[in-house]
């Protein structure tokens, strides 16, 4: 088989195949969509992790000076600059529009306490707030025992009030079946003024469950995601207590 018979073979893929080194699935612009069906993974708990840490380049960068200008400058050691407050102070939230089989919609997300229920109605929960992006992240788990009751879920991601924006941080969403390969969607475009973005949707097609990379930026929050994919719930203005502060 000669190397243009692979290439064409690598083309015709509908998403990439789990790297052998990393056993992951990357969802991107051309590869956008999996099947947890065919993965034998539509059961069980479906792990949905959060996490980011601060861009190196917003982290105490050393600045370059002229040599010509300051010769001397240049023989000098790098000063290194202590991380402060300042510097790690983002508050990304992981959320999850969800539409059930009998019509029930509903948001499942840190703002408001609506942290949802494993084993009842909407069968997804999310496990807390993480508001420093530690090694962990923020996690929510899905129910799919019960994916006949599903019909769509739009897993999101927010930034609280008063935080930089997503172009200071590198954020990804792992999910987790309960078989085969990880799907990793990174969320590393460059999007300043952006408040929101739809991650992936998760859908119940003819009994099969389907994963499909959205990556969409708005700028406003969740009642722009609501308007984009036609979800039709009331949104207010929501502020977090001392306990989502955590």
């Amino acid at each position: 088989m000669s190397f243009l018979d692979n290439l064409w073979r690598g083309r015709a893929s509908e998403f990439d195949a789990g790297n052998a080194a990393t056993n992951a699935i990357e969802l991107t612009k051309r590869h956008q969509k999996v099947s947890l069906s065919k993965q034998n993974a539509a059961a069980g708990h479906l792990r949905v992790n959060l996490s980011w840490r601060m861009r190196t380049s917003d982290i105490g960068s050393p600045k370059r000076q002229s040599v010509l200008r300051h010769p001397f400058k240049a023989l000098r050691p790098e000063e290194v600059q202590a991380h402060s407050q300042s510097m790690v102070n983002v508050d990304l939230d992981l959320g999850c529009l969800y539409e059930l089989a009998d019509g029930t919609k509903g948001v499942v997300q840190p703002l408001g306490g609506f942290l949802g229920d494993i084993n009842e109605a909407p069968y997804m929960r999310l496990s807390g707030d993480d508001r420093f992006g530690s090694g962990s992240g923020e996690t929510m788990y899905i129910n799919l025992d019960h994916r006949d009751q599903f019909k769509r879920m739009l897993v999101f991601v927010y930034i609280y009030d008063q935080t930089p924006a997503f172009d200071r941080t590198h954020a990804i969403v792992t999910l987790y079946p309960s078989n085969g390969p990880r799907i990793e969607i990174g969320l590393d475009e460059r999007h300043p003024q952006a408040r929101s973005c739809a991650v992936v949707m998760i859908e119940n097609v003819k009994g099969e469950i389907t994963v499909r990379r959205e990556v969409k930026f708005v700028y406003g929050f969740q009642a722009e995601l609501d308007r984009l994919y036609g979800w039709g719930l009331q949104w207010g203005r929501g502020y977090k207590t001392r306990a989502e502060q955590r």
